[in-house]
């Protein structure tokens, strides 16, 4: 019988965690876990990325729509590099990862050989909560251990080294001698609940309010039905950071929508008008959106005490697991009767959906990105996932998406990365592969990484329950969102040099890869698309030509400020009076008369 080396207990001790999947590209600084792979019949399963970034993301995207950890796996120096900008999405998204690196010999370190890079120094900023390099076989199990333990807590990525050497020695477990750190398997979560006092104490603040606000993020996903029996008890309304956008349904006449930039009217509106704010599971970190200061007395309910108490000065800061604290509160709260500001927000919300389905049937040139968001939300499966690239998709993805049910979504939050659309896609695949996933991307995004990604779910997706991946592409030849932000943030007009993108035939790409390739260029064809692909076979994607001319106007744009920055577009934006004319008759839909209201 074969000695078993140090690569062959790596993917022994990952199953023993249930680790399932592994994201991973290869290379030499792994060969030895690769030979280890093919021993251990492919568990956990390796998944083939076309590049490590893209592989690190695979990971968030499978973290984040399980709940469970990601790994991540790439080679020595520029592969372990091509990791970073994914595990900085984990870190700045609070999701747990585990990035497992190979690393020279060690006769080789510090000597300036082939692909040697200081990965501890390197890792340090990204993976601080949890970095260690491997030098000795009985030190794996302790390294691998607390690297997984620490990520699950901390919510945070982190990263263990291997050397290549050490990758093929034989193994030898710690033993019960000096200077040895013998490890176990599993951890058991303690449920954090609030102290009873600070409990009574926001109850008092909350009780005596009259206009309440609720902001929930991520944190409180777990903590539905005890959010929603809080609304209702204190007549609040219920905005929701992007991250949590699946938190709560949309069709709850109460709930809000997104907040900040990406936000809606009914989301800003409550928040100046409020005069209690409860946050609940967010670190929502753009202040100007939340109530001014000194206007609304205000309690933070938080897991994490490292981030209590930021953005806001909250009178009470509550540590403990959302629906445990909700479950807690709800005894200490008393109903209010005056029903006035409630019965306000709900019909906010009510306009701004209709506002909503006008702006998406504006006419446009050819086709109005929004309304390739509208057609599809009344057509999303109960089950659906839906992730969104950074960019202009993002905010009709924030505001848009009518989320109800199951339904689960996200993007890069925190990091506003350019690239994870995709990859997030294929990590939800795995996480849930019997549930349709949708990924909307800018073509700027798909030229970056998403159309060589596109290969591996060509390679993966017949292992899928449901095959059902569609990629919906916004085609305008834009770097859509900066050109946006340059006109609005700058007063700049656009330039074009930077700005304009070379025509791709994407859905020719994709049907040279055997998926279902629509091309979408009339607005009357939005509707059957996504008939089509969510009846489909196999992944789909759609190549939409959106006009790079619709604004992504913000929630507390005026009509004055909109003819301001229409002023600022004369000074010589190439597309300037196509963007006049889409952004007027977009915010004008605000202004006109709808049914019911």
């Amino acid at each position: 019988m074969t000695a078993q080396t140090v690569a062959d207990h790596l993917l022994e001790r990952l199953r023993e965690w249930d680790v399932e999947y592994v994201f991973a590209f290869p290379g030499d600084g792994i060969n030895g876990i690769l030979a280890a792979w093919g021993r251990a019949e492919n568990r956990p399963q390796f998944v083939q990325s076309r590049h490590e970034e893209m592989s690190a993301f695979e990971a968030v995207g499978y973290a984040k729509f399980t709940g469970r950890l990601g790994v991540c796996m790439a080679t020595s120096g520029p592969g372990a590099i091509h990791l970073l900008n994914g595990l900085y999405d984990a870190k700045l998204d609070h999701v747990p990862v585990v990035a497992i690196v190979g690393q020279t010999n060690r006769s080789a370190m510090g000597g300036s050989y082939q692909q040697e890079v200081d990965l501890l120094s390197l890792f340090k900023d990204v993976a601080g909560a949890y970095v260690q390099m491997v030098t000795v076989p009985e030190q794996l199990p302790n390294v691998l251990d607390r690297a997984i333990r620490i990520a699950l807590a901390e919510r945070a990525p982190t990263a263990i080294i291997i050397p290549a050497d050490v990758q093929e020695l034989e193994y030898s477990a710690p033993t019960h001698a000096f200077k040895m750190v013998p490890s176990s398997l599993g951890i058991d979560w303690p449920t954090t609940a609030p102290d009873d006092d600070a409990i009574r104490r926001a109850a008092g603040i909350l009780n005596a309010g009259r206009k309440v606000a609720i902001l929930a993020g991520s944190g409180a996903r777990d903590a539905r039905e005890q959010l929603q029996q809080v609304a209702d008890i204190l007549g609040a309304g219920v905005a929701k950071a992007l991250l949590g956008k699946d938190v709560l349904s949309d069709e709850l006449p109460y709930v809000t929508g997104s907040i900040g930039l990406l936000g809606t009217r009914p989301s800003y509106e409550m928040m100046r008008e409020c005069d209690t704010l409860l946050t609940i599971g967010s670190s929502f970190p753009y202040t100007q959106f939340m109530p001014g200061f000194g206007q609304a007395r205000a309690v933070q309910i938080d897991l994490d005490a490292k981030y209590i108490g930021m953005r806001y000065p909250y009178e009470v800061n509550l540590v403990g697991d959302a629906a445990t604290t909700l479950r807690a509160l709800i005894p200490h709260l008393h109903r209010k009767e005056d029903r006035s500001w409630r019965e306000g927000i709900e019909a906010g919300v009510a306009r701004w959906w209709q506002t909503m389905e006008a702006e998406a049937m504006v006419e446009a040139d050819p086709i109005n990105p929004m309304r390739l968001f509208s057609e599809l939300s009344s057509r999303l499966p109960h089950d659906a996932i839906v992730t969104a690239d950074s960019g202009s998709a993002a905010n009709w993805y924030a505001r848009q998406l009518k989320f109800r049910g199951d339904m689960r979504g996200s993007l890069s939050g925190n990091l506003a990365s350019m690239g994870p659309g995709v990859p997030y896609g294929i990590g939800a695949k795995f996480a849930s592969p019997g549930r349709p996933v949708i990924v909307f991307a800018g073509d700027g995004a798909m030229q970056m990484n998403g159309l060589a990604e596109l290969i591996t779910i060509k390679h993966y997706w017949r292992e899928w329950a449901d095959p059902r991946l569609i990629v919906a592409v916004l085609h305008n030849d834009d770097l859509n969102q900066v050109t946006w932000e340059m006109r609005a943030m700058q007063g700049a007009p656009k330039f074009t040099e930077s700005q304009q993108l070379p025509d791709v035939d994407y859905a020719g790409f994709a049907a040279s890869l055997g998926l279902l390739a629509i091309s979408v260029d009339k607005p009357d064809q939005v509707g059957p698309a996504w008939d089509r692909a969510l009846a489909a076979d196999r992944p789909a994607l759609l190549d939409v030509r959106c006009d790079p001319d619709v604004p992504p106007i913000p929630p507390h744009a005026t009509f004055e400020q909109m003819k301001d920055a229409a002023q600022s577009l004369v000074k010589g934006d190439p597309d300037r009076w196509g963007v006049i004319k889409e952004g007027v008759k977009t915010k004008l839909q605000e202004f006109l008369p709808h049914k019911d209201a």
